[in-house]
């Protein structure tokens, strides 16, 4: 009696599950980076500079936007009265020691006036630095 030959077929191995699940990772990770990354000001409208440096991460960021809006990491105020406490709150939260670094985010279509009256508010906030964001203008223009 003669038994069938059986037809092997060479050992294969299927990536395409792999690929699926490298690529759900890839997404989790691109996702999860999104949300990691700290935005603690209000959309404004920054002037250029061309001096403009990269900083240390500031302890607090003061926003003031176009319209006269003003937001302490994301926190908005009624109005600049209300700017000290929020800003001795925040710096009571944090920890460190020395001069604490407080950057203004104020809107290029601000006027000069509403700057100068926030920055002089929060000159007297006691250990405080203060800087004014800007931004490199693009090597394009």
């Amino acid at each position: 009696m003669r038994i069938p030959e059986e037809n092997f077929r060479p050992a294969e191995i299927n990536i395409v599950p792999l690929i699926d699940v490298i690529f759900s990772i890839l997404v989790f990770f691109v996702i999860a980076s999104l949300v990691l990354t700290r935005s603690e000001a209000l959309d404004v409208n920054l002037p250029d500079a061309t001096t403009a440096e990269t900083r240390i991460q500031p302890d607090v960021t003061v926003s003031v936007t176009a319209e006269g809006e003003i937001a302490v990491n994301q926190e908005t105020i009624a109005d600049v009265s209300g700017l000290i406490p929020a800003v001795e709150r925040i710096l009571a939260e944090k920890t460190g020691e020395g001069r604490r670094l407080v950057v203004i985010n104020a809107d290029l279509a601000l006027s000069h006036g509403k700057v100068v009256e926030v920055m002089d508010a929060l000159q007297r906030v006691p250990n405080v630095s203060l800087a004014i964001a800007a931004r490199r203008p693009s090597s394009g223009s």
